[in-house]
């Protein structure tokens, strides 16, 4: 059963790592690497719901990690500026055209109300941190709306898996047809990545050509 698999290794991996390991994956999604929100904080909820981890210290690590990840973004963008950000961005599947337009989100009203409700915006909310920085936004400010948009966020998904652990025999009894979504929704999202991809390639490459 694929959703009992994945279920079992992302608390196994939780279980060895910890707070810690919590905290440093929502650093990372809180940077430019590929690790999604919505992929580790229900598993968190998870560790909650069995009574292995305390909601209270669940949230703070994993708070402490989406402003530590947010602060560094923070600083490449404003000491290393643009060249910098597309130059590490590239080793982390960075995509020029999704910078672009959170530049173009944050430029339109760069302030804290802007940092707080990227949070909630998927892609925008990896990359916000590097145009506050290359914009000079003020540091406290911009921890501070990071700090609560990124809690609400986190602590929101955290209850979801945790929701989802307490109907946890509902969802084996429908494992067959769940694994059946999962495995759609991975191929699609896989193909539209490599589609996207190619396709963005095609066209700089037809608008050099020109």
């Amino acid at each position: 059963m694929l959703t009992e698999t994945i279920a079992q290794l992302a608390v196994r991996c939780l279980d060895i790592s910890g707070y810690y390991g919590a905290g440093l994956l929502m650093a990372l999604e809180s940077m430019i690497a590929p690790v999604p929100s919505e992929a580790v904080m229900p598993f968190v909820g998870f560790q909650v719901a069995d009574g292995k981890w305390n909601l209270g210290l669940a949230i703070l690590a994993t708070s402490l990690g989406s402003i530590a990840g947010s602060w560094l973004s923070y600083l490449i963008g404003d000491y290393g500026g643009r060249p910098v950000v597309l130059k590490v961005g590239k080793y982390l599947l960075l995509d020029k055209e999704d910078l672009e337009k959170t530049e173009a989100f944050f430029n339109r009203r760069a302030g804290i109300w802007t940092i707080f409700i990227a949070r909630f915006i998927p892609v925008v909310r990896h990359l916000i941190s590097l145009p506050a920085g290359m914009g000079k936004m003020p540091m406290m400010p911009f921890l501070a709306a990071t700090l609560l948009g990124a809690t609400i966020w986190n602590t929101f998904l955290l209850f979801c898996g945790m929701k989802l652990r307490q109907n946890w025999i509902i969802v084996q009894k429908y494992s067959h047809e769940i694994d059946i979504v999962v495995v759609l929704v991975l191929a699609a999202g896989l193909g539209w990545f490599v589609w996207s991809r190619l396709a963005k390639r095609k066209a700089r490459a037809l608008t050099e050509t020109m």
